[in-house]
Order: structure tokens, then C-alpha cells, then sequence
């Protein structure tokens, strides 16, 4: 196989667990320990996929922890129609409940909103937090009395980046949920996706925690159920696709079109594998997306 060979069938860089499954699918070679179970929702024509990723080589091949992987594929969550999204906002909610742990009494959940609140791409997770109806507050304003049976105190942080901190994101999180001890963390982030047909139209939950950084190739301290020591719930839409994902696909669009042969001199992917692209509706998005998410959230506190 030739360099040329070798970068048109390379792997699209992807968060989605969705995505690593239908490549080993693709490929034939799908590992013992890897269950995945789909299923359409009544709720805006969305289709629910759960993966269940049981085994050590099921992770290994699938490069995703073992765990639960929860897939919202809602076709049109890029538009504006605020009843599809409240409908979505549903859904998530209540794909997020079956995660959490089971109480009859109040509940307390720490929300995170990771990424840069500066760049747009990235702050999904930041301006979801400003659209949340947090109420831990209420306790020591109103006492007890706010209290009822299911009652789900929300508190949430906003920790920022380390390049701005100068404090890795998971020693925040980990420094306040030894604090504050709630009962599970929900972790929001921006995802890389495999596709740019995934784009804002993708929900992915997971109860494996979240590595910071991961899609974009820039990992950091894992936050999950092992460094915190509670439960980790992360949630995440995918907002940028790597560059060499649609110059890869483009390349293998035109090869089967035409057949004809690539040249070497005229295909240079190695110079996209660092670059990340979104798409001119990113603000827009970026705003819509975090109240679909922030919806979802403030349901659960009911």
C-alpha cells in the first residue's frame, strides 16, 4: 500500500461510539463484548441507538471505554422549530435519567460545562451552563422546606481551559465533587464527528466519563467514575469534523465517479490532519443547541 493508499483508507477521526461501531461493521469485524440495540422514537422521528461496549477487546477495537453509549440521531435538530427541539429535549432527558443512579429521595447533580466560552466551536458545554435553571441555591435561602421526594438539586461550574486556568480541568471538577459530594456529575462537551452528515443532528450520552480534549487529538486528565469517585454522565453534540475527514471523502467520492487514478503529486492529506472545520451557521448553532441541552437538564430538576 502506498502512502497515497495509506491516508485515503485511514480512519476518520470521530467521538462518536455510533461511528466506531458502523467502521468495524463495515469492516466485518465486529468483537465479542459489542452489543448495540436500535430503536425509533415516537419523539420528533429521532432513532435511539444504545451501544453496549461489555469487554476489554470490544474497547480496544472500538477505542471507547467500556460502558454504555446512548445515540440521539434527530434529523432535524439543525433547524429552528422550537417544538422539535423541546420534543429532543424530552428524549435526552429521559435517556439521561436511565443513566443516572436510582433514588426515591433528592438527588443532587453537578453539571459541567467544558470548553472555551471564547471560541465557538467549543462552547457548547459553557453556554449550555448559562441557560440552566440551577437551584442548589434555594437550600440555604429557603431551607428543607424547597425539598420533595424525586426533588434533583442542579449545580453546575463553568471550569474553562488549562491554556487559561493554568489548572487541568479534571482537578477542578475533582476538587468540587469532593466538595459538594453530589450524587452523580454531568459532563457537557463539544464532539469531533467522523461526518459531516453528524454535525449538529447527534446526540451522544455515555456513562463512561469524558476525556477533555480527545477529539481534537489534545487529550487531557480523564474525568469518569474512576477520578472522581461518583458517577460520570457525558454528554456531547458533535460540532466540527476534522479536515482530513472531508478531504478523504471527497477523494473517494471522485475515485469512484470517475476511476480514474489519483496522483500522488496532487493529493497532500498529511497537511489537514491538524486542522478542524465547522460549518458558517456555528453561532447559531452553537446558541440553539445549548437550550435544546440546557431543556433536557432542567427537566430532570422537573
Amino acid at each position: 500500500m502506498d502512502e497515497k493508499e495509506d491516508l485515503l483508507r485511514g480512519e476518520n477521526r470521530t467521538d462518536l461510539a455510533l461511528e466506531a461501531g458502523e467502521r468495524l461493521q463495515n469492516e466485518n469485524a465486529v468483537p465479542k463484548g459489542l452489543r448495540v440495540e436500535t430503536l425509533h422514537a415516537g419523539q420528533a422521528g429521532a432513532e435511539v441507538t444504545r451501544a453496549y461496549v461489555e469487554s476489554r477487546e470490544a474497547a480496544r477495537r472500538m477505542g471507547k471505554p467500556m460502558g454504555v453509549y446512548i445515540t440521539i440521531e434527530a434529523p432535524d435538530l439543525a433547524g429552528e422549530d422550537k417544538g422539535y427541539h423541546r420534543e429532543v429535549s424530552g428524549l435526552l432527558s429521559r435517556q439521561i435519567r436511565e443513566l443516572l443512579p436510582k433514588r426515591r429521595d433528592r438527588e443532587e447533580l453537578l453539571v459541567v460545562g467544558l470548553g472555551n466560552h471564547a471560541v465557538t466551536a467549543d462552547a457548547l458545554g459553557p453556554r449550555t451552563i448559562d441557560h440552566l435553571a440551577v437551584n442548589r441555591h434555594l437550600l440555604s435561602l429557603f431551607g428543607e422546606g424547597v425539598k420533595e421526594d424525586g426533588f434533583t438539586v442542579l449545580c453546575a461550574i463553568e471550569p474553562g481551559v488549562m491554556a487559561k486556568t493554568g489548572i487541568e480541568t479534571a482537578e477542578v471538577v475533582a476538587s468540587i465533587t469532593a466538595r459538594l459530594k453530589p450524587d452523580a456529575v454531568l459532563v457537557l462537551d463539544s464532539l469531533a464527528a467522523g461526518s459531516v452528515n453528524r454535525l449538529y443532528r447527534t446526540i451522544q450520552i455515555s456513562n463512561t466519563g469524558i476525556a477533555p480534549g480527545s477529539g481534537v487529538g489534545n487529550h487531557r486528565n480523564a474525568i469518569n467514575q474512576e477520578t472522581l469517585g461518583v458517577p460520570v454522565i457525558a454528554v456531547g453534540i458533535p460540532m466540527v469534523v476534522d479536515a482530513a475527514t472531508i478531504v478523504r471523502d471527497a477523494f473517494r467520492g471522485a475515485g469512484r465517479r470517475g476511476g480514474e487514478e489519483l496522483n500522488r503529486g496532487d493529493f497532500a492529506l498529511q497537511k489537514f490532519q491538524n486542522m478542524y472545520v465547522t460549518t458558517k451557521e456555528i453561532d447559531e448553532m452553537t446558541e440553539r443547541l445549548s437550550f435544546t441541552l440546557s431543556e433536557a437538564i432542567n427537566m430532570l430538576a422537573g
